[in-house]
Formats: structure tokens, C-alpha cells, sequence
């Protein structure tokens, strides 16, 4: 009797799957990763790396002889129809919001044969989400809240960055913006606009750059913005809020909501000593 065959050699073209599969225990199936895979750490100094963001090695990839490439979004579909055209199994995930991340997680879990793993792990992502969107909704305090994912042109939050800063009781200032899955929708044509919509914090994550406050605070009139006026301005870093995959979901929204927390103790005392004068 026949019996459909499990993956056994997969490359990810992204970091988002290599940290799910090895969270599911499957590590041992990756034969190539992404140069840019800091998620888990181990990983980087142990697979191959094949490729960038935009850009595969497809003689490595060859000589790897994967049975499944992963992929992820639009962005990464001239490589997948070359890998196609070259014969190769290829699955691109195109998600881009939190239940789009889970949803990935599931999938992922089945095509290597380890859904019962998948469903606990997502369990347990789900559990700490709600954790944290429960004490997002006791904020007697809510921040308004502007994230930049680019600088020029400025680029605003993708879908599941936006809903992470509402789970944690923010109010993402730009929060129509998560409709649009490509970044040329969601760019801020007139600056000056952030400053009219007066954010308490800002958040930046420039796609692997190095955030830079000062050049931020050298715009015009963005010194009127409480988050710059206030030095409320803070850095996550790309690989835990920029790939989605279950960073996001862990170490990014917490440091989320760590940063909610430290504003709004600060604002619950300065109320507190002008309440008191």
C-alpha cells in the first residue's frame, strides 16, 4: 500500500520557518537557511546558509537536493518561480497578520508530520497572547503609538506589528495602514502627518538598520511630538518584531509591553503628583 512520503530535506528561505520547525523539534530536517537566520541562535553556526532576503543561491540550493523549499510573501516569488522552473518543491507562505502566524505554525506543523506538536505550541502562544491582551485591556492608561518600519520614505507597521500594540493597549496611530500587506501603501507621504496625530511612544524597527534617534528628531517639527519630546523613542530589533514567525509572538510583544508598562507608571505618577499640587 502506498503512503505519502514526509519532507526529509528542507531549506527556508526565511528565518520565521527554520525557528518554527526547530521549536516543533524538526530541526534535523533543515539543510539550508537564510543568511539573515539569527532565530535560534545555533542554527547560523550549524546550516548552510543559501540565501538573502531577495536573493537565493540556486547551485547550493541544488546540491543541498531539498524534497521542500519554504518560502515567505510576494516579495520572494521571483525566486520561487526559478526553483519551480527548476523542478523543486516549493511552499510560499504569504501570511501577515498574528492569525496568519499561528496559522503558518499549524500548516508548517502537518507538512513535516508533527501537527500534535504544532497544535501544543500554538496553544501556548495563544495562552501568553492573551495574558498579555488581558493587561493591555486594565491600562487605565492607553499610549498612542507610531511604529516605523523604514525612514525614507517613512514606512508604517505591518498588520501584525499594529495588532501586537493594541493587544498590549496601545492605539497604534496609523492603524488603517494594516489593511495593506505591501509597504508602498503604507508609507507616510507627508510627515508632518505623524506630528498632527501626536504619538505618546514611538517604536522603530528599520528592517535590520540600526535605529538612529537623532536623525529622527531632526525633522521638521517632530520635536512637538510628546513620544520625541518626552524621549519616549525605542528600538526593537527586526529579527523579534519583523519576521513573521514566533518571535513576534514572544520576545517582540513583550517587549512591547514592557515599554507600555514603564510609560504608563510614569504617567500614573505624574497624574498622581498633579492631582496632589
Amino acid at each position: 500500500m502506498l503512503r505519502p512520503s514526509l519532507p526529509r530535506r528542507i531549506v527556508c528561505l526565511t528565518e520565521e520557518t527554520t525557528e518554527t520547525l526547530y521549536a516543533l523539534g524538526a530541526d534535523d530536517l533543515i539543510v539550508g537557511i537564510s543568511g539573515f537566520t539569527v532565530r535560534p541562535p545555533h542554527a547560523r553556526k550549524t546550516k548552510p546558509k543559501v540565501s538573502t532576503y531577495l536573493e537565493a543561491n540556486i547551485e547550493k540550493i541544488r546540491q543541498l537536493r531539498p524534497d521542500l523549499v519554504l518560502a515567505w510573501s510576494d516579495l520572494q516569488a521571483p525566486i520561487v518561480e526559478q526553483l519551480v522552473r527548476e523542478g523543486f518543491e516549493v511552499v510560499c507562505f504569504n501570511h501577515r497578520s498574528v492569525e496568519g502566524i499561528l496559522s503558518m505554525i499549524v500548516r508548517l506543523g502537518a507538512l513535516v508530520g508533527k501537527s500534535a506538536e504544532a497544535t501544543q505550541y500554538v496553544e501556548q502562544l495563544v495562552a501568553g497572547l492573551e495574558r498579555y491582551r488581558q493587561q493591555g485591556q486594565r491600562r487605565r492608561f492607553r499610549p498612542r503609538v507610531y511604529f516605523e518600519e523604514w525612514y525614507d520614505p517613512i514606512i508604517t507597521g505591518i498588520c501584525w506589528v499594529s495588532e501586537l500594540i493594541e493587544l498590549c493597549g496601545g492605539e497604534d496611530i496609523f492603524a488603517e495602514h494594516r489593511q495593506y500587506p505591501d509597504a508602498k501603501r503604507r508609507i507616510v507621504a507627508d510627515p508632518l502627518e505623524v506630528v498632527r496625530r501626536k504619538p505618546d511612544i514611538m517604536l522603530a524597527s528599520w528592517c535590520g538598520k540600526a535605529f538612529k534617534p537623532d536623525r529622527v528628531r531632526s525633522r521638521q517639527r517632530w520635536n512637538e511630538i510628546p513620544a520625541i519630546a518626552n524621549g519616549d523613542m525605542y528600538e526593537l530589533h527586526s529579527a523579534i518584531i519583523l519576521q513573521p514567525g514566533p518571535a513576534a509572538l514572544t520576545d517582540g510583544v513583550a517587549q512591547i509591553n514592557a515599554i507600555f508598562d514603564r510609560w504608563e507608571q510614569r504617567r500614573s505618577t505624574e497624574s498622581k503628583n498633579t492631582t496632589q499640587s
